[in-house]
């Protein structure tokens, strides 16, 4: 008898070690910690509303601050071919615009432009092509860009970001590998995946590479550098066009080692860049990894009016009078938009654009006219913090209030107190 019951108190505490589930008696765990809860009273409310609104006022001041530190010209050619002569005009004035520092961007740019005909402009491997059209700007700079100074092309009404478009690549064939024109015909480069043609009588179907849409629709004007006016010797400018790639798009690509040229030929629109239109060992496709124009043009853009960099320089430019030279290519009337020129400084945050501090601006104007209406709203209908008799259950509501008639005030057991019941 006994031992049964000193078995029965060894075995209990251990039992119940065991199979407790109750937490330990700590202040976590327990749930005593110290905490704080914020009560939002119509007070606090203007409060946060109006620091917020300064808040974002301040950020609004400091963006559009960062963004006017900025000098820029941008020149519009996308009509020099069919509005500009063979001497040198005025620009339109409305395909100019600029901004320059410390001058609340009031001082105007005169700009001019030409055009000549039938130049020739020499491409890869030293062939020449005929029956080109040069544009001609010249500008003359108020001021001193400082460096850096870059260059960008911009263009207007183009969607890179049409679904097919930005499909329209082939990942396997821009990193080198071997790709089967079967293999080519089921991605996405169709229509422009191979093409069929016609040799000593006999049909051959050759793969394009680069294939797709991206690749075929790439901006081909040339840019030159710029050469300042008014000076005996030739002083053109020094600008880099190497550097304007990210290193992280650079990996996805690579040159080709052994091209086959029986089997690839240029896309439609690079052909003119080649003799009889194709590739040859004097004439190799382009190595890819190193052009960084077709790795930038490549990063397709989210909006139908984008930048992309042509060109980086680390000196400053100098202000007087510049004359650049364009190989006028890239036909902007299939697609009814625009081309530009723009050559920039850069701030703190970048390029120019005032549309961050605007929008902070517009959101700090709500914030402080939410404040203005909570104190409106506390001066003409105040309200007792934490008045009871407002709760929903301390209300008189019967069923003859719901109705056409509205019942006689009286005590109800939702105002009763638990004291009273």
């Amino acid at each position: 008898m006994d031992s049964s019951q000193n078995s029965v108190h060894e075995q209990s505490p251990a039992d119940d070690k065991k199979t407790s589930r109750r937490p330990a008696n700590t202040a976590f765990r327990q749930q005593r910690l110290k905490a704080w809860q914020p009560i939002l009273t119509p007070k606090n409310v203007i409060w946060i509303f109006f620091v917020l609104g300064v808040f974002a006022a301040v950020v609004g001041g400091l963006l559009i601050y960062a963004s006017r530190l900025i000098s820029e010209i941008e020149l519009d050619y996308t009509d020099c071919g069919a509005k500009a002569t063979e001497d040198l005009t005025p620009m339109p004035s409305d395909y100019v615009t600029s901004y320059w520092r410390n001058s609340n961007g009031s001082t105007a740019v005169n700009a001019q432009w030409k055009i000549t005909n039938n130049v020739t402009h020499a491409y890869v491997g030293d062939y020449n092509v005929t029956g080109l059209r040069n544009c001609s700007l010249q500008f003359t700079l108020p001021q001193d860009l400082s460096a850096p100074v870059r260059a960008y092309y911009k263009l207007d009404n183009f969607y890179q970001n049409h679904r097919r478009y930005v499909a329209s690549f082939n990942a396997d064939q821009l990193l080198a590998k071997t790709v089967s024109t079967s293999t080519l015909d089921n991605t996405n480069c169709p229509p422009l995946a191979t093409e069929e043609v016609e040799e000593d009588g006999e049909k051959k179907v050759r793969q394009i590479y680069p294939c797709g849409l991206i690749a075929n629709s790439i901006f081909n004007d040339t840019i030159g550098p710029p050469l300042r006016l008014g000076t005996n010797d030739s002083d053109y400018y020094s600008w880099s066009e190497s550097g304007i790639a990210w290193e992280s798009d650079m990996a996805l690509y690579k040159n080709l080692e052994k091209p086959d040229y029986d089997v690839i030929i240029p896309p439609p629109n690079w052909r003119i860049r080649y003799p009889n239109e194709r590739y040859d060992e004097d004439h190799p496709p382009p190595n890819i990894k190193d052009d960084e124009h077709f790795i930038s043009w490549m990063r397709t853009a989210a909006l139908p009016s984008f930048f992309k960099p042509w060109a980086f320089g680390n000196e400053t430019l100098a202000a007087g009078t510049y004359s650049i030279d364009i190989v006028d290519n890239f036909n902007m009337t299939a697609y009814k938009g625009r081309k530009s020129l723009v050559i920039t400084t850069t701030g703190p945050l970048g390029g120019k654009n005032d549309l961050p501090g605007i929008l902070w601006l517009a959101l700090a104007g709500f914030f402080i006219v939410m404040s203005l209406l909570f104190v409106a709203g506390s001066f003409l209908r105040p309200r007792k913090l934490g008045d009871h008799t407002l709760l929903s259950w301390n209300k008189e509501t019967t069923s003859a209030a719901k109705g056409k008639g509205k019942a006689p005030a009286g005590p109800s057991i939702g105002m009763s107190t638990a004291r009273d019941l």
